[in-house]
């Protein structure tokens, strides 16, 4: 056996695997996104409410898909108390604890909205990360379809808000009802015992939900007795009959040319469900009121595809997704996806108070949709750091700062280079660094002649880029010396021609 040294071991300095960090402008960006969004639910009357990221795990229940993983994937601990706690997996859980909880002191509709990290503890991959953070708008007390259109119209808001063009997102209604009353006539729901045949119809959701990324013939191996993927790794089917098994895949690919071609295709799947019936006049209404509200076929769809994963769903079902092209990890084209999602879960408050009560919402993936604008601006100019006043004479740092007040007060995000100034070129590197749009040079000289230099480092690097002679660079000079009491007007000047 090896001896120790006895010297202490130094921790990893490593973040936890399925978790990352987010620097700079990644931050700003979110921050931005998420004062979009926000704006769009204020205008809608939602009021904003934060809860805290632990909640009982009696509180949240287990409607995670991704039943195999330890804790039904919540991260979970039970405290001194021997109470189990868990970090909130999603912003509706802890909503339906709340009204349950202030159902007395709330109006009733309480409309809401909700900004924050949560937590889900399954297999990380590429793009899937433990830790994301979601913006949620819910309605819970109105049991009108009126709430569930309202909501499909706020999220193309949402998107369009956020820089989404029209005719590169739709937004996907379906209802679960439907959905339901296509199990009824295969014979996966029992309405007098609804527990008879979960786990095939837990299957059977799940299966639905990967079409995109499965096809309908990963999905039909799925409905039947499994697949193998490309792994090795075999997933059980749910054993429907091949008969079953095309009903549901009918289901799935009803959609037709217009929403009367779809909701008369849907009406004939559920024949004989009353479940399936009220699912589809849910639908027909959900389009009439979107369709009133001003918005049309190139902004929402009927698709009997989208069935969401979560299980606590028990009416309409929403998603937004993206239709423009981007490139995998292995340089093939594919359609961006869903951003955002939500569905009516009538029974969700139920489960604290005995008491049916109605509710709806979206909710987006800020992480996916930052990801999304990101790839349309692919190749644009983003650089969003602060002008950067350099030191010549560290004797004279009172001067500089002097500088950076009178930006800062002008409203121009500015800061003194805090280093070893010694080196002037590492000064440039840094705030090349820092994607400064402009560097503020003061030596004694200029200080003498009232003047300051100011370089233009954002057009610096594009014509270095492009220009070669000195001819070319007198006519765009990226340096210039200015007037010291003109700073904030010809920084202001340089940093609107670098856009």
């Amino acid at each position: 056996m090896a001896k120790s040294s006895g010297k202490p071991q130094r921790p990893k300095a490593i973040q936890p695997k399925g978790f990352r960090d987010y620097f700079g402008d990644e931050v700003r960006a979110r921050r931005a996104m998420l004062d979009r969004i926000t704006n769009v639910y204020e205008a809608y009357g939602f009021d904003p409410l934060e809860t805290s990221a632990v909640e009982t795990v009696e509180a949240l229940g287990k409607f995670l898909p991704d039943v195999d993983r330890p804790n039904a994937g919540v991260f979970a601990w039970q405290d001194e108390d021997e109470a189990w706690m868990a970090l909130r997996y999603d912003l509706t859980a802890p909503l339906a604890r709340v009204f349950a909880q202030y159902r007395n002191d709330l109006p009733t509709p309480y409309r809401r909205y909700a900004v924050g990290p949560v937590w889900r503890n399954e297999k990380p991959g590429p793009g899937r990360f433990r830790q994301f953070y979601q913006c949620d708008a819910d309605t819970v007390g109105a049991p009108g379809m009126a709430a569930d259109a309202e909501i499909s119209a706020m999220l193309i808001d949402v998107l369009e808000a956020a820089g989404i063009e029209r005719g590169d997102y739709i937004v996907r209604i379906n209802n679960r009802k439907v959905l339901n009353g296509v199990m009824e006539v295969v014979g996966l729901l029992d309405p007098n015992d609804p527990d008879a045949h979960a786990a095939q119809r837990g299957i059977v959701l799940r299966a639905i939900d990967k079409l995109d990324r499965l096809g309908i013939a990963g999905v039909r191996a799925l409905l039947g007795a499994g697949r193998k993927d490309e792994s090795g790794d075999f997933t059980d089917g749910a054993g429907l009959s091949a008969d079953a098994a095309d009903l549901i895949i009918g289901f799935m690919e009803a959609r037709g040319n217009d929403a009367a071609a779809t909701i008369a295709t849907l009406a004939g799947l559920v024949e004989g469900s009353e479940t399936g019936r009220s699912g589809v006049q849910e639908l027909e209404e959900i389009g009439t009121l979107v369709s009133a509200m001003g918005y049309g076929a190139d902004q929402f769809v009927i698709d009997p595809s989208v069935v969401r994963g979560l299980g606590y769903y028990t009416g309409p079902v929403y998603e937004a997704e993206l239709t423009f092209d981007v490139l995998d990890e292995k340089g093939r084209k594919r359609q961006f996806g869903s951003v955002a999602g939500g569905g009516r879960y009538d029974d969700l408050v139920k489960r604290f108070t005995g008491q049916a009560v109605p509710a709806t919402g979206v909710s987006i993936g800020v992480d996916r949709l930052l990801a999304a604008t990101a790839a349309l601006r692919a190749g644009q100019n983003t650089a969003s750091g602060p002008v950067v006043v350099t030191v010549m004479d560290r004797a004279r740092m009172a001067d500089y700062q002097a500088m950076v007040a009178e930006l800062r007060n002008a409203g121009i995000r500015a800061e003194v280079y805090l280093g070893n100034p010694k080196n002037f070129g590492n000064q440039l590197k840094y705030a090349d660094a820092r994607q400064s749009p402009v560097a503020v040079i003061e030596g004694s000289d200029e200080q003498a002649r009232g003047v300051v230099q100011i370089k233009d480092l954002a057009l610096g690097a594009r014509l270095a880029a492009n220009i070669t002679t000195n001819e070319d660079w007198k006519a765009q000079p990226a340096q210039m010396e200015i007037k010291r009491a003109d700073l904030v007007s010809e920084v202001r000047k340089m940093i609107a021609r670098a856009g």
